[in-house]
């Protein structure tokens, strides 16, 4: 890459997320330029990325010619609209996800991306999961036989409202949005756009003011894949547990990249994106027998070197936003079936 002209970039929002797992990335992408932060604290941005530019206008950074693209790093209720402008702006645009809170808000980006001929993607990055794409591999290489249960958790312990905007009452919060937004887009990758949707959303946490239980049934023909998640489960349980008529696989804990980028490590880590030993899945066959599998290498940065890629190359971009449309159109159906009590049929 290093004969092409990098993409400058800019990063939009510097909070937990923009500086654990967009800047890390960002900048180790070889033909990524992150140029340009957007903060409310400029210092914070020049002490830990000195080779940046920082702005406190969204609109001024817009304004730079040379910026190409946009990473999108806000709360949920500030994608669409910053999304829109830097659109029009003629900038290439990454959304962290949920895409949108609506999937109207949705179709109008993609109808813009569209017209102005630009790249448009949102970062659904547990598609580069260890555990996720060891069981995309045992589906596709048919070891699994064909599957006809899915399970998803997404299980914590949090007791404690801590009142950021995830937990307040207003449109996008709450974990459907946050964590069951990833579940969602795993299981749509696997399975495509199901035929129905069936959802149990509660506000268990005392004092609690957003959703912080979901309990999906996603219908297909043969196949119901479960996604469930909440925030008072003082034991995680399986974190996927997939079965099909050759096999069962499941797994337990999370992918090690989220805590190593809390921790400030990334990508140049030799053991960035591997999984420990302990923590593999296991595939029990016919008989109960089960065997540990070795879980592939996770890579987050692959979003943004697929993006760098349709950016310079015209090529597909790593997260449809059509894909991620879908996304929030499961969602929707899915606050429409609990608030009317049934099966919500796409």
């Amino acid at each position: 890459m290093s004969s092409v002209q990098p993409v400058k970039t800019a990063l939009v929002g510097f909070g937990v997320s923009g500086q654990s797992f967009h800047a890390p990335l960002l900048t180790f992408v070889e033909g990524i330029d992150l140029a340009a932060v957007v903060s409310s604290k400029p210092d914070l941005v020049k002490s830990k990325l000195p080779d940046c530019t920082p702005y406190t206008s969204f609109e001024d950074v817009l304004a730079q010619p040379d910026i190409e693209l946009v990473v999108l790093s806000l709360p949920n209720t500030l994608h669409h609209d910053h999304a829109k402008k830097a659109l029009l702006a003629g900038k290439h645009v990454v959304v962290e996800k949920p895409f949108t809170i609506t999937s109207a808000e949705a179709e109008e980006l993609i109808e813009i991306t569209e017209q102005k001929d630009l790249k448009l993607s949102v970062y659904h990055n547990r598609r580069f999961d260890c555990d996720f794409l060891t069981l995309q591999d045992l589906m596709e290489t048919g070891r699994l036989g064909k599957v006809h249960s899915y399970l998803c958790n997404y299980n914590r312990y949090r007791p404690d409202i801590k009142g950021r905007w995830r937990e307040q009452d207003i449109p996008g919060a709450g974990i459907l949005y946050d964590l069951g937004a990833h579940g969602i887009d795993q299981a749509l990758s696997l399975f495509g756009t199901p035929k129905s949707v069936q959802a149990k959303l509660r506000v268990q946490r005392k004092e609690a003011a957003a959703v912080d239980h979901f309990h999906l049934v996603l219908g297909y023909d043969d196949c119901d894949v479960i996604l469930h998640g909440n925030c008072l489960s003082t034991e995680q349980g399986p974190r996927f547990q997939v079965s099909g008529d050759k096999a069962t696989y499941i797994t337990y804990g999370m992918d090690p990249q989220e805590d190593m980028l809390k921790a400030g490590g990334g990508p140049a880590s030799p053991t960035w994106g591997v999984e420990a030993e302990d923590d593999w899945g296991t595939l029990y066959n016919e008989t109960g027998e089960g065997t540990p599998v070795p879980s592939q290498k996770g890579g987050y940065e692959r979003f943004y070197a697929g993006m760098r890629d349709a950016i310079r190359n015209d090529t597909a971009v790593p997260v449809s936003p059509r894909d991620a449309m879908q996304t929030i159109r499961i969602i929707e159906a899915a606050y429409l079936s609990e608030k009317e009590t049934r099966t919500v049929l796409l």
